[in-house]
């Protein structure tokens, strides 16, 4: 009976302490979490860097320099709310998500749409912008082109900016037509002035800049977009701290309204264009 009561302790005081060591390492590992996510990073750093890539009205230098456009805005934002300085790392497009993964910055605000394949390397915000893909079209190679099955043909040359969701809507699209890609959209977009290409794919509203930009060369063959995409911040996968305290932000400034009069500010007016080179 004695032995057996011994034995009773004895067990009783394993399973203590077996408890007390779990808690004590789940402790452990939360504290190791948060100590190594993101968010925490920046606060101790003082500074949010940010990847971007150049590409209007998203994001654009003004006539000093100096970076402007709706990202812009969303970032410094951001950064401000969190009590810390922005620092802006452009990056050209298809080699962004590489670049967050190895640790260039911290997240990546540049209209990056939420996409399946994009979000098996990264982990995506909630959305706080929607855009959708347009078109702009040569008015003398694309002369009567008024949808996208006429622009569906072998003989029809598509220009886009390279890793962009442009793209993958010109290729589920327009699949007999040609695709020509650029790291800088403003190459596409050149090209389209020499007249190389009959159009070029690419979010909206920037199609309907360069008609208003070059109405006797450039025209609008689609009235309106033809694809929805939502717009999330991209972080590196695992680093939920991270992730909840955007979303909340995203939540919360929407709420405000704050998101939605910045949208209309550098997409529905052209009262910023006078700050372009």
């Amino acid at each position: 009976m004695k032995v057996r009561l011994q034995f009773l302790l004895f067990a009783v005081a394993v399973i203590l302490i077996v408890r007390l060591g779990g808690i004590a390492f789940a402790g452990n590992l939360q504290q190791q979490l948060i100590t190594e996510s993101t968010i925490e990073k920046v606060l101790k750093r003082g500074v949010l860097r940010v990847g971007m890539s150049t590409f209007v009205p998203w994001a654009m230098k003004d006539k000093t320099g100096k970076l402007i456009g709706f990202e812009i805005d969303v970032a410094t934002r951001l950064a401000q709310d969190m009590g810390v300085k922005v620092e802006f790392v452009p990056t050209k497009w298809a080699g962004i998500i590489p670049a967050l993964i190895t640790g260039k910055f911290d997240v990546i605000i540049g209209g990056m749409g939420i996409r399946p394949d994009r979000n098996l390397k990264v982990n995506f915000s909630i959305p706080y912008d929607y855009t959708g893909m347009s078109m702009v079209a040569h008015k003398q190679i694309a002369s009567g082109f008024k949808s996208l099955e006429d622009f569906n043909h072998p003989n029809v040359v598509l220009a886009a900016r390279l890793g962009s969701t442009a793209v993958t809507a010109a290729k589920q699209f327009m699949p007999k037509a040609q695709l020509r890609l650029f790291d800088d959209e403003s190459h596409a977009y050149q090209e389209l002035l020499n007249g190389k290409v009959h159009a070029v794919v690419g979010s909206a509203p920037m199609p309907a800049f360069q008609v208003f930009k070059y109405p006797d060369r450039f025209f609008l063959p689609l009235k309106e977009i033809f694809t929805k995409e939502p717009i999330g911040f991209a972080v590196r996968k695992g680093d939920f701290d991270t992730l909840n305290y955007f979303n909340n932000w995203i939540r919360v400034v929407d709420a405000e309204g704050w998101l939605k009069e910045r949208k209309h500010y550098w997409f529905d007016s052209k009262s910023w264009e006078d700050m372009l080179k």
